[in-house]
């Protein structure tokens, strides 16, 4: 079976972002490379398809607009998302990467602080998505 199929019948990730481009552009080039993908533009859908499908990555905005960010459980943008999501059963060990175009002086040790596995800066290149996604995804490999 080849990395790709394997890939599609076995790792699933989640994007999370409100920007329909970015969650296009992250669903073509993810989907390209064998994963099954899963796409949210708010944060309590986002829970909802992280319960149900248990994906094995979560790629996660930062901000989103006032009228989603007005959440049950204290999720108010993507750090706050990104704690609850850690705090739930069958989630706590999934992998996130934070994705934002904030600046990475700043936001990136916050992620990192707040327990994002990796950050990623919007616009993000293609290579640099797809080190980071294998990488969280080799060390995160069932035994």
């Amino acid at each position: 079976m080849s990395p790709a199929a394997r890939n599609s019948n076995t790792r699933k990730i989640l994007v999370v972002d409100d920007n329909p481009i970015i969650q296009r552009t992250l669903y073509f080039a993810l989907r390209d490379l064998g994963y099954q993908v899963f796409i949210s533009g708010e944060l309590t859908e986002a829970l909802k398809i992280a319960r149900k499908e248990l994906p094995n990555l979560i790629l996660l905005d930062i901000h989103f607009p006032p009228d989603a960010s007005i959440i049950s459980g204290g999720m108010r943008d993507g750090y706050s998302a990104l704690a609850f999501i850690h705090r739930q059963e069958g989630l706590k060990d999934v992998p996130i990467i934070i994705i934002s175009s904030d600046d990475p002086a700043s936001a990136q040790p916050r992620a990192l602080a707040t327990g994002a596995a990796a950050y990623l800066h919007k616009p993000i290149a293609r290579e640099f998505l797809t080190q980071t996604v294998g990488e969280l995804l080799n060390q995160h490999a069932p035994a």
